[in-house]
């Protein structure tokens, strides 16, 4: 008996702890999920002007009020909005669904498992409240996490769970937006109708 499917209105993308809503890879996004409405967000220390991420508490917070802003401004339900983006921000809308906050899936670009070179510190511990559809996209030679490490990680995941790997990319991964919007407009079609 085949999945039933979610119906998918809309994306809310955040990025990196180095970067803004302005990446790259968040912009090609937006642009290929047209008209598909997409909301890319700032955590409130880029919008403040600031290098260091803000705590977690914060971000968490950020990444709930967002959804909710989002989805009233285009009339959505939550649970039918995917949350996601790149690194660290990917990682907090995925703490954020564990946590209870509702989404129809997860896009996690250059997901960051481990600390580069301490792979004993896993950021996985949230992994087994996650129930709905993960996206993963990953370079094969991201230091945040091999490939091995990741895909045995995400086995903890009660929703599908589907791997995109970029053949020699590193955890920027840089220059492969189109290899990323293929991966999730292939994704969008394998587990949700809208």
């Amino acid at each position: 008996m085949a999945a039933r499917r979610t119906k998918l209105d809309g994306v809310l993308l955040t990025p990196g702890a180095g970067s803004g809503r302005e990446h790259h890879t968040l912009v090609a996004i937006e642009k290929a999920l047209a008209p598909l409405p997409v909301a890319r967000v700032d955590f409130p220390y880029r919008r403040a002007g600031r290098r260091a991420p803000d705590r977690q508490p914060v971000l968490l917070q950020c990444v709930r009020d967002e959804v909710a802003a989002f989805a009233e401004s285009h009339s959505l339900k939550p649970r039918n909005i995917a949350l996601g983006g790149r690194s660290m921000g990917g990682r907090m809308c995925s703490i954020a669904v564990a946590e209870g906050t509702p989404a129809a899936g997860l896009v996690l670009i250059s997901y960051p498992l481990h600390p580069p070179g301490r792979p004993e510190k896993l950021r996985t511990e949230h992994f087994p409240a996650i129930k709905v559809p993960c996206l993963f996209v990953s370079g094969d030679r991201d230091a945040f996490g091999t490939r091995d490490e990741l895909e045995s990680a995400t086995r903890a995941i009660g929703g599908a769970v589907t791997h995109v790997w970029i053949e020699r990319g590193s955890h920027a991964l840089d220059r492969v937006d189109d290899q990323i919007v293929a991966a999730i407009a292939a994704w969008r079609r394998a587990n949700f109708t809208g």
